[in-house]
Order: structure tokens, then sequence, then C-alpha cells
């Protein structure tokens, strides 16, 4: 069937408003710092013809258009030497980007347009953000910087090779370990960073909710001890159960992403137990305390992505694992609820992630799920005594009972188990 509009036609148009875009950002960059910049808003669209054209000639055989390229890149590495002999500091951004629309053009010409789109888009926007970008690196540590290229190489490289299959009596996954270990490090790296970005702004309730995303626990025993001499109880203990309610947001979010039908079952009580943490928590904080209001207290300070934590938490999970088989082996369900009890002591993730793991004939569902409700209010009540031995007299007191009654409403799940 012909068209009105020829492929070709629809290609070369695709190749001059990518191209115009990316010269049309360097003409304005050249505009504003008035200062000598290869290219502009004609060079680049003639850059992006001329890698069309010869593709077309070419064909199949890549030489001709290869040898374009190595051109077009003469031409660029005379225009760096231009600018080092201006600048010792000259950049070699303007360069990278008219290499850049010619393998777009090329792309179009080979009919993968999205990929093209994808790099011309991306090209605008790193160029676009220039001063953005280079403002990150004055909010972010380069231990940090470092921390999360290790876990890049734990997660996209090294993920992919991890052997899929279950080892021992107690079906231990190293895949499943290791995947658990990048959900739950993700998810508190996220809230790291928010909280890094955010410091010094946004108030007592803000760093609460996003401890609570980081670790619940943490958050109680950092605002329990900023309480201190702060006379601000309302304040600081509706605060403590803000960041619990939302530990059941990231509990219900990580169960998910490795069981979608325990999530289901747990996502009424857990939405409910969200609800009357953050917004009970947002109640209390809201009532009048005098002085009227409080610094920020510091975030956790632990890099939730350093490495020697990744392992200490897959060891920890591993030995939960084993744990919680024996107890079901030898104890049955009646010793799995004891062990989701205590489990409230420590970290609960290793516990609920692993039985979140475990359900089907080794574990019914329903049993998977009164586990981790019970674990959930056990850590509430934990956090209770932590909130109450770490802070002043009556945020210790409020935050107490506050906890204690939220986790008797986190057991309203098991009313859908």
């Amino acid at each position: 069937m012909s068209t009105l509009v020829p492929a070709p036609a629809t290609q070369v148009a695709l190749v001059l408003l990518l191209s115009f875009l990316i010269g049309l950002e360097r003409e304005e960059r050249k505009q504003s710092e008035g200062k000598w910049m290869f290219g502009g808003v004609r060079t680049f669209p003639l850059i992006g013809l001329v890698s069309y054209s010869l593709a077309l000639l070419s064909g199949a055989d890549l030489l001709p258009w290869t040898l374009g390229f190595a051109v077009v890149g003469g031409f660029m590495l005379l225009s760096y030497n231009r600018k080092l002999a201006a600048s010792e500091s000259a950049g070699i951004t303007t360069e990278m980007s008219g290499l850049a629309t010619y393998l777009v053009a090329g792309l179009i010409y080979r009919e993968l347009y999205w990929m093209a789109t994808t790099i011309a888009v991306l090209s605008l926007l790193l160029l676009e953000l220039k001063k953005w970008l280079e403002g990150l690196t004055r909010h972010v540590a380069s231990g940090e910087i470092a921390t999360v290229a290790q876990f890049l190489v734990l997660a996209v490289v090294i993920l992919p090779i991890v052997p899929n299959r279950d080892f021992t009596p107690f079906d231990l996954n190293p895949f499943r370990t290791w995947l658990v270990v990048i959900a739950v490090s993700g998810v508190s790296f996220g809230s790291y960073v928010v909280q890094r970005l955010l410091k010094g702004r946004g108030g007592v309730l803000v760093s609460a909710l996003l401890g609570g995303a980081y670790s619940s626990t943490a958050a109680t025993v950092v605002l329990a001890r900023h309480s201190k001499g702060r006379q601000q109880s309302n304040l600081f203990a509706g605060s403590i159960l803000a960041a619990s309610g939302v530990m059941y947001v990231r509990l219900l979010a990580l169960i998910a992403f490795f069981n979608a039908s325990l999530a289901a079952m747990l996502a009424p009580g857990f939405a409910i137990a969200a609800l009357a943490g953050i917004g009970g928590g947002w109640y209390v904080s809201r009532r009048a305390d005098s002085p009227a209001h409080a610094t920020q207290p510091e975030p956790p300070t632990v890099n939730p992505l350093e490495l020697k934590a990744a392992f200490l938490f897959a060891a920890v999970f591993v030995a939960v694992l084993v744990a919680t088989t024996l107890v079901r082996e030898y104890l049955g369900h009646a010793g799995l609820y004891t062990l989701a009890g205590l489990m409230g002591v420590t970290d609960v993730d290793p516990f609920i992630l692993g039985v979140a793991q475990s359900h089907g004939t080794a574990l019914p569902l329903t049993v998977a799920a009164t586990a981790i409700v019970i674990a959930a209010s056990s850590n509430n009540v934990v956090k209770a005594l932590y909130a109450h031995a770490f802070s002043d007299r009556d945020t210790g007191r409020r935050s107490a009972v506050l906890l204690a009654a939220l986790a008797a409403v986190g057991l309203v799940a098991l009313l859908w188990v």
C-alpha cells in the first residue's frame, strides 16, 4: 500500500528535527557564553544529513558511513585543539554532541527510531541541565558515588550470573537472597538520598516520614533522642508514630515485589495501619506545643548501600531463613508465630521477606500472612520501648501509648487472612 509521504522523507524530517534541536541548544549556549564554539543551529543539521546520506549510499556496507564518522571526528578534534589553544580548561561537550548527532542519523536510517530519539533527547537533557548536574557534586560525597557504583556492579553485573536455584535442604537460593538485599537497600537508599537533599529543611515530621522509609526503628531512636529538652512531646510523639505508619507502606511494597498474592492479602490491613500511623501522627504532631517549632533531627548517617551492610543483611537473611525453616518443621505454625513475635526485637525485613518467599506447599499463604502481621506489630511494641527509653518522660509516655495502639491496629490485618 502506497503512502502519501515516502519513508525516506519521514526519516530525513526526523533527522532534521533531532539534529536541529541539538544544534539549537548549542547555538543558545554559544551566544549566552559569548565565546567561540564549534557548530550551531546550521552545522548540526548538516552533520545529521551527511550521516544519513552516507548510510543511504552505504546500504549493508558500513565502511563508507564509518569513514564519514572518522572525518567528522577529525573536524571535532580540530575544534577541540582550537579551544585548548584559547583555554586549557576547555570542555569537549560540543564535539561529543556532534558525534552523537552523526550516530543518531545513522540509527534513523536503520529504522531504530526509539533508540535514535532516546539518544537525542538524553543528549539534550545532559546539555541543558549542565549547571544542575555540576551542582550535584556539592551535595553528594565522593564516597557515596563510589558506593552507588559498587551497588550497580552488584545489581546489574553480578546479579544476573548468580545461580538461580535452590541449595541445601533449606532451599537457599543465592539469586533470591541477593535480590532481597538489592530491593531493601534500594528502598532505603532512596529515602536516604532525599533526606540528604532536604537536610535542614522540611521539619521533624518530614524527617520522620522519610526515616520510616529508611528504617522506622532507626528513625524512632533518632527522634526519641532528639526530643530531650525540647518540650515538644506532641510533635515528636506524632512524628515517631508517622514513621511507623510509613513502615507498613514500605513492607507492603517490598512484599509485593516478591509475592503479589501475599501483598494482596495484606494490603487492606496494612493500608489501615499505614493511614492510622501517618494520619494519627500528623494529627498529634499538629497539636500545640511550646515552643512552636523544632529543628529537624539528623537522619541516619549510615549509607544503606555500603557493601559491608549489604553482605551483613544477606548473612542475617540466610540465618533467619534457616531458623524459620527449622522452627516451621519442628515446632509447627505456633512456633513460627512465636518466632515472628521475637523477630520484632531486630530488623523485621529479613524475616518478613524470607516468609514472603517461603509460601506455597511448605508454608500456606494464610500462615505466611499471619506471621508477617505478628512480626510487624511486635516491632511496633519494641519501638514503643525504645521511644520510652531514649526520649524525655512526656514524649516517651505518649510515644509508647501511640505505638502500642498502632501495634493493635496492625493486628486488624488478620481479619483478611
